[in-house]
């Protein structure tokens, strides 16, 4: 008996030897690679948010690139840092850049203006992460603004020129709470056939003014698409209406992901965009 257990020896080590090769060659299993894909509003990706209307991208990935025109802004002073996806603008005090608006965005009549901004409240003066200068007046044609500055809240102003110029409305009862050294999604939409500006914030309706009468937004004589302060901050103003204000600064921080689209989005689709890119999807 003694004899044959010492044969079965050889045989049992080479069957152990097999199945643990075998086991070893193997993949693990994850369960994450049967799982269906991640949806918001029925979108697993930003881009896949009304990628025929949209007008501009700028995802600042170690560039001032917009993706749509392959057109460039041109900077001054800012550099770029950790974004909400990937990089972003860095902007501090004396820096913005430029960018020449192509002749979709002139053509805008409703639109919707999307972004991420993460700054440090700024006692020197308001910040404009964006705005949408205007070569003869003192405020841009499209300008949005923090202002009231505490260190609890702000009030976002917006003011907007519509009908050739014609009409000028200002947007000034909405505040944000607790909106220092933490990523904010920004988004106004505006609809030309109704004359309805809605305001969101982190993919939430914030509110919303219907401008009677006030037709399509007045892009035409837009010189340059500011990123960071406002137009008569800027080395030299790009207004004739105006020269540096002492009550007005620079974006204390940085701009991600801004996006420009030629109609009104839904507030299914801008609370899809917010999850998305939140998520860096």
């Amino acid at each position: 008996m003694q004899h044959l257990k010492i044969k079965r020896k050889p045989a049992l080590t080479f069957v152990l030897v097999f199945s643990l090769f075998i086991l070893s060659c193997q993949k693990k299993f994850d369960p994450k690679s049967y799982a269906p894909a991640q949806t918001f509003g029925g979108y697993s990706a930003s881009n896949q948010i009304a990628p025929s209307d949209l007008v501009a991208h700028f995802s600042f990935e170690n560039g001032l690139t917009d993706s749509v025109s392959k057109t460039s802004a041109t900077a001054t002073g800012t550099t770029y840092s950790t974004g909400i996806k990937g990089q972003a603008m860095q902007i501090g005090l004396n820096n913005y850049a430029l960018f020449t608006p192509t002749t979709a965005i002139k053509n805008l009549q409703s639109m919707t203006l999307t972004y991420w901004v993460n700054t440090s409240i700024n006692t020197a003066g308001i910040q404009e992460p964006i705005c949408f200068a205007n070569s003869t007046q003192f405020w841009s044609n499209l300008d949005m603004f923090f202002d009231g500055q505490t260190t609890t809240t702000s009030v976002f102003k917006i003011h907007a020129f519509g009908n050739s110029g014609n009409s000028e409305a200002w947007l000034t009862s909405w505040s944000l709470a607790s909106p220092w050294n933490t990523w904010i999604h920004i988004a106004l939409t505006y609809d030309a056939t109704t004359g309805t500006f809605s305001f969101y914030a982190n993919g939430a309706p914030i509110g919303s003014s219907v401008q009677a009468a006030f037709g399509a937004l007045n892009f035409a004589n837009v010189p340059s698409i500011v990123f960071g302060t406002i137009q008569f901050q800027t080395t030299p103003s790009l207004t004739s209406g105006a020269t540096s204000q002492s009550w007005a600064s620079y974006l204390l921080g940085v701009l991600d992901e801004v996006r420009i689209y030629d109609k009104a989005l839904g507030a299914s689709d801008i609370k899809a965009l917010y999850q998305l890119e939140n998520l860096g999807k």
